[in-house]
């Protein structure tokens, strides 16, 4: 009885502490309270979304499929690329645009220019440091370059590029149950990651003179359309990512013949693409359970 009598009283004690916690905004923070209920910042459940964050009866995805064509330059360090985009309106709504998202733009001096970001000054400055904040006055030629949009006739397509977004007028209402196929030619500048930073970019082994790829967000890309948010366009900073829109890939990349492509999924054509030995100790890797096979080796 003790014991019970003792449980009520902390749980008392600690209700009386929880209604006098501050309500008033965390500075360092997006909402009220860390201890407020979420009800107040998750969407109201309706017929696309139940309360439990399960799919409603009504629920709806858009999707994207992408035909891409790239080449990698490595001597002028240059990626430039095509790709032809299935947009397909699963959605209720009529639209009269898309958005794209365009990460690479982030890196650029100028198509980025003037996007707020936060920054400090330390109490030493070296001579590095102060080139660096000369150099975003200029252009450092890094970002998209989009070459051209056309629809998939050839007929030229209206678009607006807004720092790390792109806006597509389309030619007639896209309604739901319909699809609209685009055409995007483009190319950018690859960034030296170990400089600039990032995930993508490459890396310079001067010792042998190779370079590391490491391409990621590398391609005009669909925002997200979603019946909660509508169209996800806010700016791409570097420091966090959005959800996609899910779809099918077709993509073809021509890369100097001394590179070896790694990528998500499953390979189709190992034997057109691996060398003998690279193929050989593939196959002893399917059934070598306890030790690691290096397909390709550092060598």
């Amino acid at each position: 009885m003790k014991k019970l009598l003792t449980l009520g009283f902390l749980l008392v004690s600690t209700c009386s502490v929880i209604v006098a916690q501050d309500i008033h905004n965390n500075p360092t923070s997006n909402h009220g309270n860390k201890f407020e209920q979420l009800g107040t910042i998750l969407p109201t459940p309706n017929e696309y979304r139940t309360a439990s964050g399960a799919p409603g009866p009504k629920y709806w995805q858009q999707r994207a499929d992408y035909d891409i064509k790239a080449t990698l330059d490595e001597k002028k360090l240059l990626l430039t690329g095509s790709e032809t985009v299935t947009y397909y309106n699963n959605s209720p709504d009529v639209l009269t645009y898309l958005w794209l998202q365009l990460d690479e733009n982030e890196h650029s001096s100028t198509k980025n220019a003037g996007y707020p970001d936060g920054s400090s000054m330390g109490r030493g400055m070296s001579p590095s440091t102060i080139d660096k904040l000369a150099e975003e006055k200029i252009d450092n030629g890094l970002g998209d370059n989009i070459i051209k949009v056309t629809d998939v006739l050839g007929a030229k397509l209206k678009y607006t590029v807004n720092k790390t977004m792109m806006r597509i007028e389309l030619p007639n209402t896209l309604k739901p149950g319909q699809k609209f196929a685009f055409k995007i030619d483009w190319d950018y500048k690859i960034t030296d990651r170990m400089t600039i930073g990032g995930r993508g970019g490459y890396e310079f082994f001067p010792e042998d003179g190779n370079y590391l790829f490491t391409m990621t967000q590398w391609y005009p890309r669909l925002c997200v359309y979603s019946d909660f948010q509508g169209w996800q366009h806010h700016q791409f900073t570097g420091r966090g990512e959005f959800a996609l829109t899910f779809g099918n890939f077709k993509v073809a990349i021509t890369v100097p013949g001394d590179h070896v492509v790694m990528a998500t999924g499953q390979c189709q054509n190992y034997p057109a693409v691996l060398s003998a030995a690279q193929l050989a100790r593939w196959n002893k890797a399917q059934t070598s359970y306890t030790e690691p096979v290096e397909v390709v080796t550092l060598d």
